[in-house]
């Protein structure tokens, strides 16, 4: 049987040379079966924006088992990876759910969608600041993303940018791209997983400050336990300069934990990991008209009003 991730770069390979509007309809639709199928089958769905630490929380559980069942370490877990080599391994998946063919999933996840087995999966929503979160993506758009996923998602877009001369500000403040559909997001998947069965929320930040605790709620959240010992290694190998080291080294196997564009620190996959890092991209006037857009438009309940915002920056283990 394929992997899925074969079976992606098939969908990938056999459109390539279609005419652009039959390639971006056949890629949403297939890959968009894909995604419905990775999700009916994986033991965790982990659902957040891109650029708020998915990776990072996927490199964490795959040390988890790594370590349990001695596997190598160079094979972080997308889908199937690991279950392929160790059935025992549950499949773990990650998804946005809002943007092109990944919004798939997401429309089985709203709160007026109809029974399915996606909705009784364990689930972990990450959310993280949403300022933190779009100048991060910025970096992910122009600097690391695929052609193919760049060109899916402009395609939708009322106002298509060209990622080749965007600035950063103008992104931030793009009504696609930017701080309000990122916020958009948030509010919605926040209500959304509040209705699901057996959903819980992670925010980055929390994950960042005890990352022990977290994967020990999300352990059994997944009916599993995790030793002590499995977690203390799962902690050290995910911290920021291991990471950041195996980044540099070309440790990992799969392109997407390699820096972007080589000798540009600012593509790399774990570059920062701050949390009110964007302070430093923004000037401070630029920053408040940010932040006035989050108290204004991003459900309280999510935690990042202005005590959250005003969080003073601290670099931890993260891979975002």
């Amino acid at each position: 049987m394929l992997s899925d991730n074969v079976k992606k770069a098939l969908v990938l390979g056999a459109s390539e040379l279609l005419p652009r509007s039959w390639r971006l309809s056949t890629r949403r639709e297939l890959l968009g079966r894909l995604e419905l199928e990775k999700a009916r089958a994986t033991g965790l769905l982990i659902i957040g924006h891109p650029k708020s630490g998915n990776t990072w929380l996927r490199v964490l559980l795959s040390r988890l088992y790594q370590f349990r069942h001695d596997l190598p370490a160079h094979l972080v877990v997308t889908s199937d990876e690991l279950h392929r080599r160790v059935p025992a391994i549950p499949r773990i998946s990650a998804t946005n759910g809002w943007y092109s063919y990944e919004s798939a999933v997401g429309a089985k996840l709203a709160v007026d969608a109809a029974p399915n087995p996606i909705r009784e999966k364990p689930i972990v929503f990450l959310p993280r600041h949403p300022i933190d979160i779009a100048t991060s993506w910025y970096l992910q758009v122009t600097k690391r993303q695929s052609r193919a996923k760049f060109e899916l998602i402009n395609a939708e877009l009322d106002q298509p940018i060209d990622r080749a001369s965007i600035d950063r500000w103008n992104f931030v403040r793009h009504s696609g791209f930017g701080l309000l559909n990122i916020i958009d997001f948030l509010n919605c998947f926040h209500a959304r997983v509040a209705r699901l069965p057996n959903a819980i929320t992670v925010p980055y930040e929390a994950l960042r400050a005890d990352p022990a605790r977290e994967l020990a709620r999300i352990g059994a959240l997944m009916g599993e336990t995790f030793t002590p010992e499995e977690i203390e290694e799962a902690v050290r190998f995910g911290s920021f300069d291991h990471l950041k080291s195996l980044e540099s080294g070309n440790f990992f196997k799969q392109k997407g934990l390699r820096p972007g564009i080589r000798g540009d620190a600012e593509s790399s996959k774990v570059r920062r990991a701050k949390v009110g890092g964007y302070r430093e991209d923004f000037t401070a006037e630029q920053a408040a008209e940010l932040e006035a857009l989050v108290a204004e438009h991003l459900d309280p309940a999510l935690g990042y009003g202005a005590g959250a915002s005003a969080a003073a920056p601290s670099r931890t283990a993260a891979a975002s």
